[in-house]
């Protein structure tokens, strides 16, 4: 399969190359600082702070408006009650917006949380009847929640001051039409866009056995998601093109960057111990002994750190591709692996006649402000595939991973491909055609916002 992209090496680059490695005093840790499906060794203890997933699209519905996704809470069993899942009280959970390139948040949406328990010392039960409506008396737990938004004009604002968390999903005889409750769950915003928080069905489709030294060594270990029947609690907001682009012109400005955090209280003040902008980065890309530093930084720190430049443009993935399956590494440095994870995707010559989403391209951007850093980019004005593929921009879907991320992309087999030179290429490779054989959720996406799926209530043993 021909691809449609053409690289240049970026003046950037050069200017990654050229930092000094006194710059790796910041890699000094701070305590917390992890992120991701398990992906960091601190973050394993502390699920509720985990960031597992970001997802950025052109809302398919609303193709003029952005829908933002950030879940955390990994591996959650639908039948791990009495107590069952929420978002930590004591957190602040951020997606974050930077639209000028220069890896500093210049859009930021702040939702923040409060228990309203009202089972005391006279019940163990999450509710004590049939819950119909969020409201009802029978539901004894609730979590809610404040949204703040920053932006460099009006600094920090109140969106929503008591909004309601959609409730775990305890099961038929407890939540008798759960689709409701999520219904009433979602909040409108002013100036325009609606928010949701609340436990969703893990999205995210994959065979995580990749790690018994990809698949068992022969491809044997593939075609079980590992993830199925798992929840996860959810942050969604959808919200006008323009309020996240510079001077809230999307149509000058339309590349954007997107990564999430959790700030975690700690005596000494909040803590940033979480980060995650594109998937895999830090399980597959950054080394075991950085990965806890690596999350508690800003992405505009992420260019002084050569031991972290040096993953990317020399990987290890492909090397240990190579001594299992002897497919051949591709040769470094691996320039692609910079456009798509540190500065955007550029064109040279070629069938794409605009840059796909390299934040230079935006009218009112500064080259020589822009930083090379690690987020999920989006270029806002693709619209919405009427027939999106699971492999996104390598199969020729300019609206798919690594342009945005949508539900259905399937980052793995996308990354696989990638990683083995795929956009160097222009070509897919035939012996990961298959990828983990994981294609697709195995719970419907919704076809509205916040489009996650329902979670599910079925204990995962069962399945």
């Amino acid at each position: 399969m021909e691809l449609r992209i053409n690289r240049r090496s970026l003046i950037v680059l050069a200017a990654v190359g050229a930092l000094s490695a006194s710059s790796f005093a910041v890699l000094r840790p701070e305590p917390g600082g992890a992120s991701s499906h398990r992906e960091a060794p601190m973050i394993a203890g502390d699920p509720r702070n985990d960031n597992t997933d970001v997802y950025g699209f052109v809302s398919p519905d609303k193709p003029d408006t952005v829908t933002l996704i950030a879940n955390w809470l990994p591996f959650e069993e639908p039948v791990g009650g009495p107590n069952f899942y929420t978002f930590d009280t004591k957190s602040r959970y951020n997606i974050k917006i930077d639209n000028n390139g220069n890896g500093r948040p210049d859009v930021t949406y702040q939702w923040t949380f409060r228990d309203q328990d009202k089972r005391g010392n006279s019940t163990f039960l999450y509710n004590n009847g049939p819950v119909t409506s969020l409201d009802d008396p029978n539901l004894l737990f609730r979590q809610r929640y404040t949204l703040k938004k920053y932006d460099a004009k009006h600094g920090w604002t109140t969106l929503i001051k008591d909004g309601i968390v959609a409730p775990s999903n305890v099961g038929p005889a407890s939540m008798p039409d759960y689709a409701k409750l999520r219904a009433q769950s979602l909040h409108k915003i002013p100036g325009g866009g609606q928010t949701f928080a609340g436990q969703a069905d893990e999205a995210f489709f994959l065979d995580l056995r990749v790690f018994d030294l990809l698949y068992g060594g022969d491809l044997s270990e593939v075609g079980q998601d590992s993830t199925k029947g798992y929840n996860v609690h959810s942050v969604a907001i959808q919200v006008p093109k323009d309020e996240l682009a510079v001077k809230g012109d999307a149509k000058r400005n339309p590349v954007i960057g997107i990564w999430s955090t959790t700030e975690k209280w700690s005596p000494t003040g909040y803590k940033q111990v979480s980060r995650l902008g594109n998937p895999l980065v830090n399980e597959v890309v950054v080394p075991a002994g950085l990965k806890d530093t690596f999350n508690s930084l800003s992405p505009d720190k992420d260019a002084g750190i050569p031991a972290v430049v040096k993953r990317v443009t020399d990987p290890e993935l492909p090397k240990l591709i190579e001594g299992i399956y002897k497919i051949p590494a591709p040769k470094t440095p691996r320039n692609d692996l910079v456009e798509i994870f540190l500065t955007g995707i550029a064109k040279a010559n070629g069938p794409i006649k605009a840059d796909l989403n390299s934040q230079i391209l935006n009218k009112d951007v500064d080259p020589k402000t822009f930083r090379p850093s690690e987020m999920l980019r989006l270029n806002m004005s693709i619209p919405p595939a009427a027939k999106p593929n699971r492999l996104g921009v390598l199969a020729g879907d300019l609206q798919g991973f690594p342009n945005g991320r949508r539900l259905g992309d399937d980052v793995v087999d996308i990354s696989l491909q990638a990683v083995e030179g795929a956009a160097q290429t222009g070509k897919l490779v035939d012996a990961l055609a298959a990828g983990d054989k994981v294609d697709a959720n195995d719970r419907p996406f919704q076809d509205k916002f916040p489009y996650i799926p329902l979670p599910s209530a079925a204990a995962v043993n069962t399945r």
